[in-house]
């Protein structure tokens, strides 16, 4: 779904090979270990100091000091963590099997999953969740990560929740089962040869999730494809290898790690891809990083593909997960990763942390969002790609077709509405109301002629009123088409999910647009 305010989502990062677990005996502290003065601190603390004091807390509030030396991306986990962690990056969890949103301190189910606990037991779209266990589950203190730990848990186990359904209080006892983290986050004909895929995260599932998406788009006549990985922070490093494998020829360099204790290692393509001679044009901006800089870098350097959008983040490390002896663990950065041509894309972190991670809102001052001009590269770090073409290191994929953010429908009036989160209520309260006519529709296409038929923005603005915001009407009819649009893909999301949401979405998305018009050239040529 749109985010309603955009954020760095960084911390997953580039993972290589599984997770490393230590013996199961913990190694003691040794008083006078040569060489770990820290260990032996920690034990005369333990042994002399004057008052009790915890030193397992000492330890944790130590660590991430130690590794704040470091890069920006080895980072400590702690065990209270762990199953999150997990659970994003082998794509399932212990679940009800539902999307909620919390509206007006109750938790709204917006969307049910197919086969899922909740579904076949009768929940509906449009439920309120008002107590769990019996217990009241309704006000102010509920947010969405309570709501989380009471819905999730283990596989086989029970929840008793009571819903509000009109005027009806239903009470429903829930096994809990598996239920997938989707990373592929939709999958549609733009039109009858040219597919679109949206992938959110590089987990365990995605590249069995992007083959079935390209069966089902193939299946519809797709010969040419868009790849959209815009706001997509990464993840696994082998399955980025496997996507790319799908679309180089045998013998293409995908990618080589290299590290101060790994040798040089080249992954080559198989040979055994699936898409080798589809056409391909690869999305990326500010937030595209790590997993999806090596897939973009790969079909960059190869002249696979051609890269719209704007510059990636700029996450050229790899990080080895590796267990700890109580469950917690550690992200190490291990090795640098080098595309095709040669080039590490990682970007400067020798000013600390935090300004490594302000590099993002400097670009935007700079004016880098909206001019290719002003984009920085280190042109000491100039590679070739396959055809001759100047890439550069140092610093993220600069795409092939820079596409700036666009600004021109903009507000403070709409960013307001926004920012209020007043889109996103009335799109729920409006779908809640009108379900049963809006189902009806078979299509995204048919629920937006069914939406177009209708005063959208004017309810909306009523909708607002009551909400006590000042109606500014220059900026609503300066933003009237960015509200209609918006608003309408929302209603449409709570309907038909990701299939109702970004058909209508892209129609103000002018990246997406671009990406089009560049994949269609030759058809318009023709013609």
């Amino acid at each position: 779904m749109l985010p309603l305010v955009a954020g760095l989502a960084i911390a997953l990062g580039i993972i290589i090979g599984r997770s490393t677990k230590p013996s199961q005996t913990a190694t003691p502290i040794v008083m006078q270990q040569p060489g770990n003065k820290l260990s032996e601190i920690l034990n005369l603390i333990d042994a002399s100091y004057v008052d009790t004091v915890d030193v397992e807390q000492m330890v944790e509030e130590a660590i991430p000091t130690v590794l704040d030396k470091l890069d920006p991306h080895t980072l400590y986990i702690p065990a209270e963590e762990m199953q999150q962690v997990n659970e994003e990056m082998e794509g399932n969890f212990g679940g009800i099997g539902v999307q909620f949103s919390i509206q007006e301190d109750t938790v709204v189910i917006v969307s049910v999953i197919s086969g899922g606990p909740s579904s076949q037991l009768g929940i509906l779209p449009g439920d309120r969740i008002i107590a769990v266990a019996d217990t009241a589950f309704t006000g102010k203190k509920i947010n969405n990560t309570n709501v989380m730990k009471s819905l999730r848990g283990e596989i086989g186990t029970t929840v008793r929740i009571t819903v509000l359904r009109g005027n009806s209080h239903l009470d429903f006892n829930i096994t809990r089962g598996l239920i997938p983290i989707n990373s592929v986050d939709v999958a549609y004909m733009v039109d009858n040869s040219l597919g679109y895929i949206k992938i959110d995260r590089f987990a365990q599932t995605t590249y069995d999730e992007m083959l079935r998406a390209i069966a089902q788009l193939k299946n519809s006549g797709c010969t040419r494809l868009l790849v959209d990985l815009r706001g997509n922070s990464g993840g696994l490093l082998d399955i980025a290898i496997k996507m790319c494998n799908e679309f180089l020829h045998k013998g293409d360099l995908i990618v080589y790690t290299e590290g101060r204790m790994q040798p040089r290692a080249d992954v080559r393509a198989n040979g055994m891809g699936t898409c080798q001679d589809m056409d391909l044009t690869v999305l990326i901006d500010e937030y595209s990083a790590s997993a999806s800089e090596i897939f973009a870098g790969s079909m960059q350097d190869n002249d696979r593909a051609t890269i719209v959008g704007r510059r990636s983040f700029g996450k050229g490390l790899v990080q080895q997960q590796i267990a700890l002896s109580d469950n917690s663990s550690i992200r190490l950065t291990v090795a640098r990763y080098h595309t095709a041509s040669g080039r590490c894309i990682q970007r400067p972190y020798d000013k600390g942390h935090e300004d490594y991670y302000e590099d993002i809102y400097n670009r935007y001052e700079h004016g880098e969002f909206f001019n290719a001009d002003s984009v920085r590269q280190n042109t000491d770090l100039q590679f070739k790609t396959r055809a001759g073409r100047p890439v550069y290191g140092g610093g993220g994929i600069m795409p092939d077709v820079f596409v700036p953010q666009d600004t021109t429908d903009m507000s403070d009036f709409y960013y307001k509405l926004r920012a209020k989160g007043i889109i996103y209520s009335f799109a729920l309260d409006y779908a809640d109301r009108n379900r049963k006519t809006l189902s009806e529709a078979g299509s995204v296409g048919q629920l937006k002629e069914m939406l177009d038929l209708r005063p959208i923005v004017d309810e909306l603005i009523e909708f607002a009123r009551k909400k006590n915001m000042a109606i500014d009407r220059h900026g609503l009819e300066r933003s009237r088409r960015f509200i209609d649009i918006e608003t309408k893909a929302y209603i449409a999301n709570n309907i038909l999910n990701n299939e109702g949401f970004y058909p209508i979405i892209h129609q103000m998305d002018n990246v997406f647009g671009r990406a089009v018009e560049i994949a269609t050239a030759d058809d318009a040529s023709q013609n």
